[in-house]
């Protein structure tokens, strides 16, 4: 029989991973035009919450696909982030999100997750879930592979 090892670190290389990348997603253009903000954040994890807006929609109602595509993206990136040191960045490199369910409500929640961290590549999954009032609907997941990359003048 053979182990099975964990691609995940259970901690974080940088002690303020936090501090880290909410300065990065929250400074970041594209994020400050869709409005999110981050909700719980661990080692390997991220999650961030899109407020209903009606200029993020389709003609009914329903949060548009390519909205549902950005936060997927920003969960993951945002979960693989929490694992690099100190003076490092990611960028995706390819995502695909499936639709499961519409997305109708006040809000949709998006909860990445690592599914495999290495030293240039992380891949990352999320769960996004459309919020109307106390219920939570599985609408879409979304799978991220993002390349790692250390910023120049940084040590490692």
């Amino acid at each position: 029989m053979t182990s099975v090892t964990s691609a995940v670190p259970t901690t974080a290389p940088n002690p303020d991973f936090e501090d880290a990348v909410t300065a990065a997603l929250l400074t970041m253009p594209a994020a400050l035009h869709l409005g999110f903000s981050l909700g719980r954040m661990a080692p390997g994890e991220a999650e961030i919450i899109q407020p209903h807006r009606p200029e993020l929609t389709q003609h009914d109602g329903y949060f548009q696909g390519g909205v549902l595509g950005s936060l997927a993206d920003f969960a993951g990136g945002s979960a693989a982030a929490t694992l690099l040191p100190r003076g490092w960045v990611n960028m995706t490199v390819d995502y695909t999100v499936k639709i499961v369910a519409p997305a109708k409500g006040e809000k949709v929640v998006a909860r990445g997750r690592v599914v495999n961290a290495g030293r240039t590549l992380t891949v990352a999954a999320a769960d996004l879930y459309a919020v109307a009032g106390d219920e939570e609907t599985h609408c879409a997941t979304g799978l991220v592979t993002l390349r790692n990359l250390k910023l120049a003048g940084e040590r490692r």
